[in-house]
C-alpha cells in the first residue's frame, strides 16, 4: 500500500511538472484564481475535520489545515489581484 501510494505520488510530480511547465504566461492569472477557489475547498474540508472528530490532536490538525489554507487563499487572492492591477489603464 505505501509503495503503490509513492508510485502515484512521484508519477503525478511528473505529470504535473510537465502539465503547469506547458501553460502559457498569459494563462497564470485565470488558472491562480480556479486554484484559489479549489483551496477554499480545502477550507470547507479542514471545517469539516476540526468539528467531527473527537480527539484533541485531530482538531488541532484540523486547525492547522485551516490556517494554512486561509494563509493560501487570501494570499493567492491578493497576488491576482495585485497581477490584474498591472493591466488598468494608469490615470
Amino acid at each position: 500500500m505505501l509503495l503503490e501510494n509513492i508510485i502515484v505520488f512521484v508519477l503525478a510530480s511528473f505529470v504535473g511538472r510537465e502539465v503547469i511547465s506547458k501553460v502559457p504566461a498569459t494563462m497564470h492569472t485565470p488558472l491562480m484564481s480556479g486554484s484559489n477557489a479549489i483551496s477554499g475547498i480545502t477550507i470547507v474540508g479542514a471545517l469539516a475535520l476540526a468539528g467531527m472528530v473527537g480527539d484533541v490532536w485531530a482538531k488541532w490538525i484540523g486547525f492547522g489545515a485551516l490556517i494554512f489554507a486561509t494563509i493560501n487563499v487570501v494570499g493567492g487572492f491578493m497576488v491576482t489581484d495585485r497581477m490584474l492591477e498591472m493591466f488598468k489603464k494608469k490615470s
